[in-house]
């Protein structure tokens, strides 16, 4: 079930999977390292599937047809979202109209888009999902039931290859909770929304990968993608008239993402965190 849907599930032949996720895309650095660069970091690493987060990319906040047809025509198989989604209206038939790209699946129903989308890339089924954690954001429905349900139908090893879950948050103890708790269920839980690389990728004892915060794509000499000097003057509270978040678009460009691979059974057995960077031309 995706959304109230009912698909029609059947066994299949059990494949490896690897898979490629890159964190958050800010701003037109972002954008530009991801539509220059992606198809050579996919070739480095022999990545079956390539998904991105882009919920940042419409100059710092959102995410426009456009940008996502960009990326898609670049080479990225999905795109994943997270709170900003609403910020550009643009994007809301949008959301309808593309199987490659998902907004949150916990909020609540009626809304456009969708919160997992199966990706049939090669042969191989990989199912993507992402929920909004619930601490220090806005409100939003539960974590955990729309998952129950989603893995009801789709059983990993059995009706797809590998499933993704994104857990978009600010809470650490929120994300690891999540993955305890999908420990076993799916391929990979992977945390996006603070921007910042953590050091703790891992694979659970149940063998799912695990990383809190995958990190982002764009200028990182910056404030999490943004030009330092208002972050910087709203620390000191020396406010100005032009206190609008400015994305940055220095000179290098980094990718930051994780690299996880499965076995036939669709459970992690090695999971990277990469870093590339690139002149930005």
């Amino acid at each position: 079930m995706i959304d109230g849907t009912v698909w029609a599930v059947r066994l299949i032949r059990k494949r490896k999977v690897k898979i490629l996720y890159c964190g958050d895309i800010v701003g037109r650095a972002g954008r530009n390292v991801i539509i220059n660069h992606i198809k050579e970091v996919r070739e480095k690493f022999k990545a079956d599937a390539v998904i991105v987060n882009a919920e940042n990319a419409a100059h710092g906040f959102g995410l426009s047809p456009s940008i996502a047809e960009d990326l898609l025509n670049a080479g990225v198989d999905g795109i994943t979202t997270g709170n900003h989604i609403w910020q550009q209206k643009e994007i809301y038939p949008f959301l309808d109209n593309c199987s490659q790209i998902i907004r949150p699946l916990n909020y609540p129903e009626g809304l456009p888009g969708k919160g997992a989308q199966i990706l049939n890339i090669n042969g191989k089924k990989l199912l993507i999902a992402q929920v909004l954690g619930r601490l220090f954001m806005p409100p939003i429905n539960s974590i955990t039931e729309p998952l129950d349900e989603l893995l009801k139908y789709y059983r990993l090893g059995k009706t797809v290859d590998a499933v993704l879950v994104d857990i978009h948050g600010e809470a650490t103890s929120e994300k690891l909770a999540l993955g305890f708790y999908l420990d076993g269920k799916v391929s990979l839980v992977a945390g996006t929304h603070t921007h910042v690389p953590t050091a703790d990728a891992r694979i659970l004892p149940n063998k799912t990968g695990y990383i809190t915060d995958v990190g982002m794509c764009g200028d990182f000499n910056s404030v999490l993608g943004f030009e330092p000097q208002t972050p910087v003057e709203r620390l000191s509270e020396k406010l100005t008239q032009q206190n609008r978040l400015i994305p940055a678009n220095g000179k290098e460009l980094t990718i930051w993402g994780i690299l996880a691979e499965t076995d036939s059974n669709g459970l992690c057995t090695n999971i990277t965190q990469i870093r590339e960077t690139f002149e930005n031309k």
